[in-house]
This record gives C-alpha cells, sequence and structure tokens, in this order.
C-alpha cells in the first residue's frame, strides 16, 4: 500500500514537473494550456503513465513530455527523448514509403498483381490481390496470423501469409489486417534485395537523419526505450510489443519500428512539403500525392484509406472534430501512439503515450480525438 501510495505521489509529482517544453508555436496560450491539461488529467486518471507531444505549423513547433515513461520495476520519468515502440505506426513510417521508394524506382506498381513478386502466394482468389489492395486493407485477407498452434520464424510467418484463406472478396470490404502488411514486407525484401529493416534505413531514416529510429533496437539504449506490457511476469523492453512481429524475429511490415517523436516530426515534415526536406527527396512529389489520396470509397467501402494511410475510418479518432476529412490523413500505433497530418497548412500532431504498461489500458481514442481537436485550433484551422 506504501508503495502505491509513493507511486501516485510521484505520478503527480511529474505533472508539476515535466520535462523542458520546445515552445516555438504561435498558437493561443489557452489552447496549449489546454491540450497540457488534456494530457496531465489522463496521466492523474491512469489512462496512459506519461506522454510526448509534437505539434507543428510551417515549422514551428510545440514539444513536450509529461508525466512517466516506466513505473515499474523502477519510476522514471519521460523524457522529450524517449524511445517507444511504434507498433502500426511501423505500417506508414517504414513499409507502406518503402513500397511507393520502389514504385518511385519503377520496380513495382501499386496495381501489380502479388502473385508476380510473391510465386507461392496462390490459391483460393489470392492470384487477384494487388499491392494496392494490401496497402488499403481490401486484399480480403484476415486480420492476423493464427497464434496457435505455435510458431516461430520470418519464413514461417510468411507460409502462414501464403496459406491464409481468403475472407472476402478482393476489393470489395475493408478489414484492417497485419497480414497485409507481412507480405508487403517481403515484397520490399524480395524486389531490393535488403530486408525491410535495411532498406528503410537506407532510402528512409538515414537521409532524414532520424538517428533512433530502428527495427531491433541496440540495448545500449534501453534506459531511453519505454517498456510496454508485463508479460508471463517479465516486462517487454527494447524487444517488439506485437506478438507475430516478436515471433518473426522482431522486423515486419506490419510491426517492431522503434521510433522517437523528434525523428517521426521529421518524417512528417517530410510528407508535408511533399516529399522531401531541403535538399533531401525521399519521394516524389506526385508519389506522395498518391499516397496520401482515397483510395477506397465510402459507398462501397464505409472508409476512405489512402496507400497506407487512414483518412477517414473507425480509426480516424486523431483526426479530432475540426481536421478536414478529405485533406488530412494519419494513423494509430497499438501501444499509444498517433499521427495526424494536414499538408494544405504544413502541420501535423503527434502523440505517444505509453497506454499499455505495465497492463493493457482502455482505449485512448478520446485522449487523441480530443487532443486533434485542440491541434486543429492551434493551427488556426
Amino acid at each position: 500500500m506504501i508503495k502505491k501510495i509513493a507511486i501516485i505521489n510521484f505520478l503527480f509529482l511529474s505533472l508539476i514537473v515535466s520535462s523542458f517544453s520546445e515552445l516555438k508555436l504561435s498558437a493561443p496560450k489557452e489552447i496549449t494550456k489546454a491540450i497540457d491539461t488534456l494530457i496531465n488529467e489522463s496521466i492523474a486518471q491512469s489512462k496512459i503513465p506519461g506522454a510526448v507531444l509534437w505539434i507543428e505549423k510551417e515549422g514551428e513547433s510545440y514539444h513536450k513530455s509529461y508525466g512517466n515513461k516506466s513505473i515499474t520495476p523502477a519510476i522514471k520519468a519521460m523524457k522529450n527523448d524517449t524511445i517507444f515502440d511504434a507498433a502500426s505506426l511501423t505500417k506508414v513510417m517504414a513499409t507502406a514509403p518503402s513500397i511507393m521508394v520502389l514504385i518511385d524506382q519503377g520496380k513495382i506498381s501499386i496495381n501489380d498483381k502479388v502473385i508476380k513478386h510473391l510465386p507461392n502466394f496462390k490459391g483460393n482468389q489470392k492470384q487477384r490481390i494487388t499491392i494496392k489492395q494490401l496497402l488499403t486493407h481490401t486484399s480480403g485477407l484476415p486480420p492476423v496470423l493464427p497464434r496457435k498452434p505455435e510458431w516461430k520464424g520470418y519464413r514461417k510467418a510468411i507460409e502462414l501469409c501464403y496459406s491464409a484463406n481468403v475472407v472476402d472478396t478482393p476489393g470489395l470490404k475493408f478489414r484492417y489486417s497485419d497480414v497485409n502488411y507481412i507480405l508487403l514486407g517481403e515484397i520490399v525484401n524480395r524486389i531490393s534485395g535488403m530486408s525491410l529493416k535495411k532498406f528503410s534505413e537506407e532510402e528512409i531514416f538515414y537521409p532524414l537523419k532520424m538517428k533512433d529510429t530502428s527495427f531491433l533496437p541496440d540495448r545500449k539504449l534501453i534506459d531511453r526505450i519505454s517498456p510496454t506490457t508485463k508479460e508471463k511476469g517479465s516486462l517487454i523492453h527494447g524487444i517488439v510489443h506485437d506478438p507475430s512481429a516478436r515471433a518473426m524475429g522482431g522486423i515486419a511490415g506490419h510491426a517492431g519500428l522503434f521510433t522517437t517523436v523528434n525523428d517521426l516530426a521529421k518524417f512528417c515534415r517530410m510528407i508535408v512539403n511533399e516529399g522531401k526536406i531541403g535538399s533531401i527527396r525521399i519521394l516524389k512529389n506526385q508519389t506522395v500525392a498518391l499516397m496520401t489520396k482515397s483510395h477506397t470509397s465510402i459507398t462501397k467501402h464505409k472508409v476512405r484509406r489512402g496507400l497506407g494511410w487512414d483518412i477517414d475510418s473507425k480509426y480516424s479518432g486523431p483526426r479530432g472534430d475540426i481536421f478536414p476529412k478529405i485533406e488530412s490523413f494519419g494513423h494509430t500505433g497499438w501501444t499509444g501512439g498517433s499521427v495526424w497530418l494536414h499538408p494544405n497548412t504544413k502541420s501535423f500532431v503527434i502523440l505517444f503515450g505509453n497506454r499499455n504498461h505495465p497492463i493493457e489500458r482502455r482505449s485512448i481514442k478520446s485522449i487523441q480525438h480530443d487532443l486533434g481537436t485542440l491541434s486543429a485550433k492551434a493551427f488556426g484551422l
């Protein structure tokens, strides 16, 4: 009981002494104060142990950390440079942009059949599935790989993808699926001759100087990494939380990336600047436009999805009430990360909240939603 009280007291102390904030954003102080209150109250209500925020418009930013990055086995304060398990943000930071780089290089097309690049992906309508359908989650494949019987290894995961049954006719229905992105990661591997880890590092992360973004983070960085959940009595720390990505060895198209808010801000800056930062170009401007426009139909699929990006679906909580449904886009991650971008104003909002440390907490969709609304107000939308 004494230990519990000590933890609670430390949490409230953390609210008062939040880490240094980089305040360069021209926004009404009452809005940034409301953002601080939203996150601090979420911590006080035990929705998250801590968080790191970055909101930016036209190069001006508000960057701040709150609460704690860990509360067990020791309490450690959250810092601006904390490294997080990005979970499904891997899809939009590594896998989808790697596919788009290959498109820019003329090596693949979004309309290619998957079987053209993965010849063993055949049978039961699989020969009809396209790269575009994998990117937009309209392939008809199941959401996840089976966990039983227990399996291990990257090649075994790919075999399970090949043997997966098509649940719906390809192209007809939206179903969010990690299987889609595991296959996309394998396409990157096959076409480039490099692992998704190496390809995304060389083509995206290194050029953008995203120095803290990687699959399989160096154990030397463990003190900067926010742990996730306790599992079988042990804390998952510096190892990917997603069970399938973990079984695959930590490199997968759907999860496995670790990053910081600062590095994700560099990536977002590249996207809102049509594929480049300064003289460094990652994607052609027309490729970014292709990637971020809707490729699904509200009437047919009941959602709007870009190539990787979410535009308008049940997962669009971080958009809030003000960001436009057509001209903005983003994504979320299971571990508590979210990002939403509005290229027309060169603005974006990033939040990493370690919601599943040390236990799996309830959804933080309401926090992401309210933050999206407040950020849009800060941007003058």
